[in-house]
């Protein structure tokens, strides 16, 4: 059974009449006639007997028919639920955030506003290249001179997020070396980013004991303004810390930065709504890193 037989035994079988469904399909009589034919002969069974100078479909028939229709009609739909696949695919942005999750966040908030048919799904998958644009962070990063114009990377500073208590109140620096035995508290699944912390403290001499997890950027500046522990905070990518209870400072020893690298696919057939939004995100993430 192939897709051109099912076609013509559901042509005959609405028209019960083969003259007139060979024209409707622009085949030959004879060639519709063998189709049929060799439909039946494969199934095993009769699909149509004479009933004057037509045919009706038998109780085989009525039964093929009931249950290809269906088929057919999703067959014949699919060019069209692919077009319009690929419309919304074009229409849609897959963000690879290992990164700076808060900027990218706020970058799509306002980008939305203006392009409002673009939507985004973000994910975090380090292993996956499968994605429009990749956001990823590097202790040194070094660009390259080709392919420029798909890649960017913007610098950031890292403080260090203490509880405005008695040991800091009035601080703006701090040397690292200094907080060797206090405990950290650390972003659950930001693995690149606990990566630089770490070198940082090995830099100077310790391994950080973190002594909380969480993946929620609020939850971990509440447990530090709860004096509870310590933590790195960049300076741009995770907003800003408000209120008392916390305070950002500077790290003066050792230097404590690190690279934010934009990365654009070209995976789709038409790639521009990403590049636009790409060009956007170069913009408006060197406005924020001012």
């Amino acid at each position: 059974m192939d897709f051109m037989q099912i076609k013509y035994f559901l042509e005959v079988a609405e028209s019960q009449h083969v003259t007139n469904s060979a024209k409707k399909l622009h085949i030959a009589q004879p060639a519709l006639t063998k189709s049929i034919h060799k439909f039946e002969s494969e199934l095993g069974v009769p699909l149509f007997t004479s009933k004057g100078r037509n045919i009706i479909l038998t109780e085989y028939g009525k039964f093929m028919k009931q249950k290809l229709e269906p088929l057919m009609e999703k067959l014949e739909d699919i060019p069209n639920q692919l077009r319009t696949k690929i419309r919304l695919e074009n229409e849609t942005i897959h963000l690879n955030v290992l990164s700076a999750s808060t900027l990218i966040t706020d970058a799509i908030i306002k980008y939305k506003n203006t392009h409002r048919n673009i939507n985004f799904q973000l994910f975090q998958n380090s292993d996956s290249d499968l994605y429009d644009i990749g956001i990823t962070t590097k202790m040194f990063y070094k660009f390259p001179e080709e392919n420029a114009k798909d890649k960017f990377v913007c610098t950031e500073k890292i403080y260090l997020a203490v509880p405005d208590n008695e040991k800091y109140h009035g601080r703006t620096s701090i040397n690292l070396e200094e907080v060797r035995n206090e405990g950290f508290i650390s972003l659950l699944g930001s693995k690149q980013m606990r990566w630089i912390c770490d070198k940082f403290c090995q830099n100077v001499g310790f391994q950080p004991r973190i002594i909380f997890e969480s993946d929620n950027l609020t939850s971990v500046k509440n447990m530090i303004g709860a004096n509870i522990g310590i933590g790195f905070w960049p300076e741009h990518t995770w907003g800003k810390l408000e209120g008392d209870s916390v305070l950002l400072l500077e790290i003066s020893n050792p230097v404590c930065q690190r690279d934010i690298l934009f990365t654009c696919n070209h995976n789709k057939s038409d790639n521009s709504n990403v590049e636009e939004f790409f060009e956007f995100l170069r913009e408006y993430t060197e406005s924020v890193m001012k």
